[in-house]
């Protein structure tokens, strides 16, 4: 496994031209631009999948570009900038990442970050990052699931929560779990663009809106009626 964690060697010279169970809460609707970059991303995830498995560098790849974004990116901000810059020259870009990566990445990942260069496609690498894990889970039957509480889960809660998952997508949830007070009380459940929403908070705005909609129809109600000449 490598770890990018220091300052990437060469600094950018000028070297030539520049589905889920039908429950009540909606999904949450994506642009036009966020479909299409997951489409791209997906088809790049599964090539590279395709190619790190002939090699059984599945998992030893997703570490590599795991600690790429995670750690280098973060660490360097301006040197992703660098690479998903489309004024930035492909040849310029290309030498960077050689002298980046040449020694310091598998020989699959640097061939990957290449062809990324060529097809100008850097800017996508963190959404391809993402795909390329969901793609190894899927593979290995697994189901990251972001679950959002006001209180961390007890571990009964949590694995009852586990079973009633793994029963319903007939795979083995990964649970990525995070404590929100503003949700005062319950959970919300997160499955790619599925959501359950059975928060306290959520609860209490359906009853507002409930009250505020019964008081309005029977304002209209009593408006209609002393309006109408047949009125009381």
């Amino acid at each position: 496994m490598t770890h990018f964690g220091g300052k990437p060697e060469g600094q950018p010279v000028n070297t030539g031209r520049d589905a889920r169970p039908a429950l009540d809460e909606p999904a949450r609707f994506e642009t036009v631009l966020d479909v299409d970059t997951q489409r791209i991303a997906r088809v790049y995830a599964e090539a590279l999948y395709r190619a790190a498995a002939k090699r059984n560098q599945v998992d030893e790849l997703l570490d590599e570009l795991e600690s790429l974004t995670g750690q280098l990116f973060k660490a360097h901000p301006q040197f992703e900038a660098f690479l998903a810059s489309g004024v930035i020259g492909r040849d310029r870009k290309a030498g960077v990442i050689r002298s980046a990566f040449a020694n310091r990445a598998s020989e699959l990942l640097l061939h990957f970050l290449l062809v990324l260069n060529d097809h100008e496609r850097l800017d996508v690498l963190q959404p391809i990052v993402t795909a390329y894990r969901d793609l190894r889970d899927e593979k290995a039957g697994r189901l990251h699931i972001q679950v959002r509480s006001a209180v961390p889960l007890p571990d009964e809660q949590r694995e009852r929560l586990r079973q009633e998952l793994r029963e319903a997508f007939d795979k083995e949830p990964v649970l990525e779990t995070e404590t929100d007070a503003e949700l005062i009380g319950g959970m919300v459940v997160r499955v790619d663009d599925w959501v359950y929403d059975h928060s306290v908070r959520t609860q209490l705005e359906t009853i507002r809106n409930q009250l505020i909609a019964r008081s309005s129809y029977e304002i209209q109600s009593r408006r209609d009626r002393f309006g109408s000449p047949d009125g009381d």
